[in-house]
């Protein structure tokens, strides 16, 4: 079932820059980091949406949570670990994680330990384009696309033109 369609996804993202605006003003201190892999997209959409309102370049980053997620032995030998690239200093900087899907936390907890490897932030906040409850964890997005009712074993998948050939999220 379609929960959203590409021009309810850009609308959505237009809609968080402008909160991203609303609460961070200029910005001068911001730096996106997506994560791996569809966050990395909706991170690059959310800057270019920033850069185009302010005139100047907004720190990108993309982070790889695959070496730091609890569950990482259970994945097996065909677990694929991406890259990290932060071309920015991450100490004393306020940090946006941009991800797909909000479920249990898991993901966002590795994320979290990911970074204290780059040094320490001044703050760090979370964007998710779709939260989807059950959480395992107690971590809640400061900035939220869409909320959605799932099943615990629904699947929840956001589909990015760069990766998928067009912009969709699906519920199955």
């Amino acid at each position: 079932m379609q929960i959203m369609n590409s021009l309810e996804m850009e609308k959505t993202l237009a809609d968080l820059a402008g909160q991203l605006l609303e609460k961070h003003g200029d910005c001068q201190n911001l730096a996106l980091i997506g994560i791996q892999r569809r966050g990395v997209y909706l991170a690059a959409r959310l800057a270019a949406l920033l850069q185009a309102r302010l005139k100047r370049e907004i720190p990108q980053g993309v982070l790889d949570i695959n070496l730091y997620r609890d569950d990482w032995t259970m994945r097996g030998p065909g677990a694929v670990v991406g890259q990290t690239r932060l071309f920015f200093e991450v100490e004393g900087m306020d940090l946006l994680l941009v991800d797909d899907v909000l479920f249990t936390g898991r993901t966002i907890r590795a994320a979290l330990e990911a970074l204290v490897d780059f040094g320490r932030p001044r703050k760090v906040e979370l964007l998710a384009l779709i939260d989807r409850g059950h959480r395992e964890l107690p971590i809640q997005a400061d900035y939220v696309g869409k909320t959605i009712d799932t099943k615990h074993d629904d699947h929840v998948d956001v589909l990015v033109s760069e990766l998928d050939g067009h912009d969709e999220v699906l519920i199955n």
